[in-house]
């Protein structure tokens, strides 16, 4: 007696086809919670008030690039780490020579491209020369003599001959070290978003199977 058996439908195919619908699920849910975790960081950024550029510096991108696999990874990431990094861990920042942070006043103005301006950069573009103040148990001060306030609020060099409306400005305060405020916490929603991915596969391995015998 001859036995001949068929295995209907065809377990290879079958097998071969459930891989195919895991890459793609795999794929397409790393591929969610990137976009998820960059939109969500974005929005802190924007959302602290450190502006839409530095929001937009997040990107995000999915690997192997446009391709599937069981080994998909998702990858978010900062053009401007360090700003990021910063705000995100609210770091003690001090001179890198030893010496005084000098922070700008609102009598310094802004530098080039609205960047803040360091006494050096104050005095090349006035043309006026900082006077250092001592104030005992208060942060010192660079001030500038003969100074005239504009009506953005100021300093610049006085051309009055008379000394009328002069006045001695404060330009920069003078502190050992700044305590950055954290005003971000990215480590949270990432988290959240690594929480979610074996969920996220489940369903787009459903979605893919529904929308295939459909």
């Amino acid at each position: 007696m001859k036995l001949d058996v068929k295995i209907s439908p065809d377990i290879a195919k079958m097998m071969a086809a459930e891989v195919k619908a895991g890459e793609r699920a795999v794929t397409a849910a790393m591929s969610t919670a990137s976009q998820g975790l960059k939109l969500k960081w974005r929005g802190q950024i924007t959302g602290a008030g450190l502006g839409r550029r530095l929001g937009n510096s997040i990107r995000s991108q999915v690997y192997p690039k446009g391709d599937t696999s069981l080994n998909a990874a998702g990858l978010v990431w900062s053009k401007a780490p360090h700003i990021i990094g910063a705000h995100d861990s609210g770091p003690l920042i001090r001179s890198p020579n030893g010496f005084w942070l000098a922070i700008p006043l609102p009598a310094a103005g802004r530098g080039m491209r609205g960047r803040k301006i360091t006494p050096l950069a104050w005095e090349r573009k006035t043309g006026m020369k900082l006077r250092f103040v001592y104030r005992k148990g208060k942060p010192g001060l660079l001030v500038a003599d003969k100074a005239r306030i504009s009506k953005a609020g100021t300093a610049a060099q006085s051309r009055a001959k008379t000394g009328r409306n002069q006045v001695t400005a404060p330009i920069f305060v003078l502190v050992p070290q700044v305590k950055l405020k954290k005003r971000l916490n990215l480590d949270k929603p990432a988290r959240a978003v690594a929480g979610r991915i074996p969920s996220l596969i489940v369903e787009k391995w459903v979605e893919w199977r529904v929308g295939r015998i459909g």
